[in-house]
C-alpha cells in the first residue's frame, strides 16, 4: 500500500463513507476504488440508483484532481456527464477506475469507467474539475 492511498483513506468524505466506497489504489494518473451495492442504494427495483454511479465517479475524479493540485489550490466539479450501459444489482461489487483526459492549470477532466466483477462496462462518466487557486 502506498503512502498516497494511506493518506487518502484517512480523508474519505462522509457521503462516501456512508456509501462504503473503498479506495484500492491511487497514483497521479489512475484512481481505483470498489463499491458494494446494497439494497438501500437501489431505485426500488433492486437496481443501483443512477445517482450512486455518478456520486462514486465524482469522488474518484475529485481524488484524481486533488492529488494533482498545486500547493494551496482546491477543486470543485464544474460539469459531469454519465452514460449508463448496464445495471448493477444489490449484492454486486462494482469497480471504478478514473484516469485523466486533461490536467491543466485551470481545469482537469477525468474519465471514470465503472465495471462489474466480469469487467463489463456499467457506466462511463466524464467530469470537469475546476482548479481554484489560492488567493494571495
Amino acid at each position: 500500500m502506498t503512502e498516497l492511498v494511506d493518506k487518502l483513506r484517512r480523508h474519505v468524505p462522509p457521503f462516501m463513507q456512508m456509501l462504503g466506497a473503498e479506495l484500492v489504489s491511487a497514483t497521479l494518473d489512475r484512481i481505483e476504488a470498489r463499491l458494494s451495492v446494497r439494497d438501500d442504494m437501489g431505485n426500488g427495483s433492486g437496481i443501483l440508483h443512477g445517482g450512486v454511479y455518478m456520486s462514486f465517479a465524482d469522488y474518484l475524479g475529485a481524488i484524481g484532481t486533488v492529488v494533482n493540485l498545486p500547493k494551496g489550490a482546491s477543486t470543485t466539479t464544474m460539469e459531469s456527464k454519465t452514460n449508463f450501459f448496464r445495471p448493477a444489482r444489490s449484492g454486486d461489487v462494482i469497480t471504478g477506475v478514473s484516469t485523466p483526459l486533461h490536467k491543466g492549470r485551470r481545469t482537469m477532466v477525468w474519465q471514470t469507467r465503472l465495471t462489474d466483477k466480469d469487467g463489463k462496462l456499467l457506466a462511463m462518466i466524464t467530469q470537469t474539475q475546476m482548479v481554484i487557486q489560492k488567493e494571495v
